[in-house]
């Protein structure tokens, strides 16, 4: 009997540790594991679908570039598309698109810095889009292939070239993440739209928000996982730690009303970056939703934003 008492006292905490181990990876797979399409975006936003559209439209009729990162590379081929401004400008915004998406769904951020007068670029992140990849890095590996992506806009455009890191939710992340690395001077300002202050942070609330789990002992197992496949643990990935080196202009927006990535994550990065800093969080604005509320007070704030920091030479 008390054989009988041990072995089960044995197997149930075995069995609920495989139960944790088992949805864990499952967990891994639907939130880092590549997709190939795009998925549908939330129905609060359905009622931009023609505007966005018009932009994509708008998009494919430019003389759009492809440009390659490691071409030679299966592992590594990053892409991204390239738009010239109007006129021969020395200005690029690099902008950084969000979770699952791809440079062609920041066709309406790339018209507004279009119609400011910039080149833009527009990369498929490491794992989305045309780009390489089995994993999404959520803005960690990416911030490094960025940098391959500043380097050929100064071998192209030139070393007197003024470059604008621009970037929205995973995206926003990913501008932040960036700027605790060491940055060429041709890098003149950031602009952060809804980024989260890190993974471990906004796995642990999409955990409880979604699905109703405790952050343990998930995220530490999935952490556990994204170590052995990507090499590094989720506490890695933050932008609050690398903020606290940043020393570039850098402008956070975000929506008021964003559940997704919750406003006290924009008070957490703002906190955290050094540097000249602005913030706009704007009113009624859920995630992802502060330049379809009103694209032309974006465009105003923005304008005014580089205006001040990275003015006309």
């Amino acid at each position: 009997m008390k054989k009988t008492r041990a072995v089960a006292g044995i197997s149930a905490p075995v069995a609920i540790f495989s139960a944790a181990l088992f949805a864990s990876e499952k967990l891994y797979d639907f939130a880092f594991k590549r997709v190939d399409y795009v998925p549908e975006t939330s129905a609060d936003k359905q009622k931009y679908a023609d505007a966005y559209y018009a932009y994509v439209d708008w998009l494919h009729r430019q003389p759009v570039q492809q440009w390659q990162l490691n071409a030679n590379d299966e592992a590594n081929h990053l892409v991204a598309q390239y738009v010239p401004a109007k006129t021969t400008s020395n200005r690029t915004v690099i902008v950084s698109h969000g979770y699952k998406g791809d440079g062609e769904t920041m066709a309406n951020y790339a018209y507004m810095f279009h119609q400011m007068g910039y080149n833009v670029l527009l990369p498929d992140d490491r794992g989305h889009g045309q780009s390489a990849g089995k994993y999404i890095s959520f803005g960690w590996q990416d911030r490094r292939d960025y940098l391959g992506w500043i380097d050929k806009v100064v071998r192209i455009n030139g070393r007197h070239t003024d470059i604008i890191l621009f970037g929205v939710s995973m995206g926003g992340a990913t501008v932040e993440m960036m700027s605790g690395e060491e940055l060429p001077s041709q890098v003149k300002a950031i602009i952060a739209d809804c980024g989260y202050s890190s993974i471990e942070e906004e796995l642990a609330y999409l955990l409880k928000r979604q699905f109703h789990l405790p952050k343990y002992p998930f995220v530490p197992i999935v952490s556990f996982i994204n170590r052995h496949r990507m090499g590094y643990y989720l506490s890695d990935v933050s932008s609050v730690e690398q903020l606290k080196h940043n020393h570039l202009p850098i402008f956070f927006i975000h929506g008021d009303k964003d559940v997704y990535v919750p406003s006290w994550m924009l008070k957490e990065n703002y906190q955290a970056a050094k540097g000249p800093k602005q913030m706009w969080q704007v009113p009624n604005a859920t995630h992802a939703e502060s330049f379809w509320i009103d694209p032309a007070e974006y465009q105003r704030h923005v304008t005014a934003f580089l205006n001040h920091y990275v003015p006309d030479k």
